[in-house]
């Protein structure tokens, strides 16, 4: 066993569930073997995922993490041994003060990019007026970069799911699927999921698997593509499902044989169902989330057609994106993007993950006098 340390979390909600997906998932698996403590200041968005949160406590503990409700002007409690701040959200000026005290090693968790400069960027120091240690960690997807979060066994675990069908009809009969819709996927019509930003040519999607030859079922969480009329259209059913946890995300991924997503935590949820998948990137100013798609695109294996269809889904090409996917859904365009999603997983399955390789990087880092 390596030795214990302890973690502050500081997570701000920007983008509805990304943020704070990314963080839980975070905590929960230090948690296993470190003390951890999580600041959010949204709590009703993180109760959207995690249905034990009760939005209306200062203070509460959650699976051996202690949850704060992070506002204001709050009593600031002495730091841990580490320090992480998510995605440049800013711990608190007289908390910083006392991260100078502490010794406290200060972790700006960064964004998840496959740009090649993040290799170049990946835990370098940053020296702090405060005195404070403060370095850069960034997610990523080769053996230079800080790894993706995954659990351990989750390959295990997915396996077991994907040999289980009873269990994926299970799965949308609590989700209130309809019952001609679970008949149709368990006879091989195709499972997609549609979580999306509102921009996305969704409608488009529907057109290419009509096209496509395949019958197919389509799951939109509540309040995704409101614009989207449910139920059926032709060979392909439209079916609103409420929000789930994380848990129970994983499994929806886990059960589609498509899926559409949007932000990080989710690409990477997809990303180890090793399913062909669509990446809705957040947009930026300047077409920037382009660069970005395009470099994450390179360093995937996903044959040219699909890669088409991503780039022309997240640019909004609705003329151009109709015609593609439905190529991309045929024949050996669709087995090879299969093919490759399984492969891809699986090898990014065995580099380092995000906590083991940021758990090494702290205890190298960190002494044992500084522990609080």
């Amino acid at each position: 066993m390596s030795r214990r340390l302890s973690f502050d979390i500081f997570c701000r909600v920007i983008d509805n569930f990304g943020d704070i997906g990314v963080c839980w998932r975070l905590a929960r698996q230090l948690a296993h073997h470190h003390d951890v403590r999580l600041w959010v200041d949204d709590l009703h968005s993180f109760a959207r995922i995690e249905p034990s949160v009760s939005t209306n406590l200062a203070q509460q503990t959650i699976g051996y993490v202690q949850v704060l409700h992070w506002v204001a002007h709050m009593p600031l409690p002495e730091p841990k041994q580490v320090v992480i701040e998510a995605f440049a959200c800013d711990p608190p000026a007289d908390f910083i003060q006392k991260m100078a005290q502490a010794g406290s090693l200060w972790i700006n968790l960064e964004y998840l990019s496959a740009e090649p400069w993040v290799e170049s960027f990946h835990a370098l120091p940053s020296l702090q007026v405060s005195g404070v240690r403060k370095a850069f960690f960034f997610p990523g997807f080769t053996p230079r970069t800080g790894g993706l979060l995954r659990e351990n066994g989750l390959a295990e675990e997915r396996a077991a799911w994907q040999a289980t069908p009873q269990a994926r009809a299970l799965l949308l009969r609590d989700l209130r699927v309809a019952s001609t819709a679970i008949e149709a996927v368990n006879a091989g019509a195709l499972l997609v999921m549609l979580f999306c930003y509102a921009h996305a040519p969704a409608s488009q999607l529907l057109t290419a698997l009509q096209a496509s030859g395949h019958s197919a079922v389509v799951l939109v969480p509540a309040g995704v593509c409101t614009g989207l009329a449910r139920g059926q259209h032709e060979n392909v059913t439209v079916q609103e499902i409420p929000f789930v946890s994380q848990q129970g995300f994983d499994r929806l991924l886990w059960s589609c044989d498509l899926n559409c997503i949007r932000g990080e935590d989710s690409l990477v949820r997809a990303l180890w169902a090793g399913k062909p998948l669509l990446w809705h990137i957040y947009p930026q100013d300047d077409d920037v989330h382009m660069i970005k798609l395009n470099a994450w695109l390179a360093c995937s294996p996903f044959p040219e057609m699909a890669q088409q269809a991503i780039r022309q889904w997240n640019d909004a090409n609705a003329a151009g994106f109709q015609p593609t996917m439905t190529q991309a859904l045929q024949g050996n365009h669709w087995n090879t993007w299969k093919t490759q999603s399984a492969r891809w997983s699986d090898t990014l399955a065995s580099q380092p993950d995000l906590v083991t390789s940021l758990v090494d990087f702290c205890l190298k880092h960190t002494t044992k006098a500084k522990e609080p």
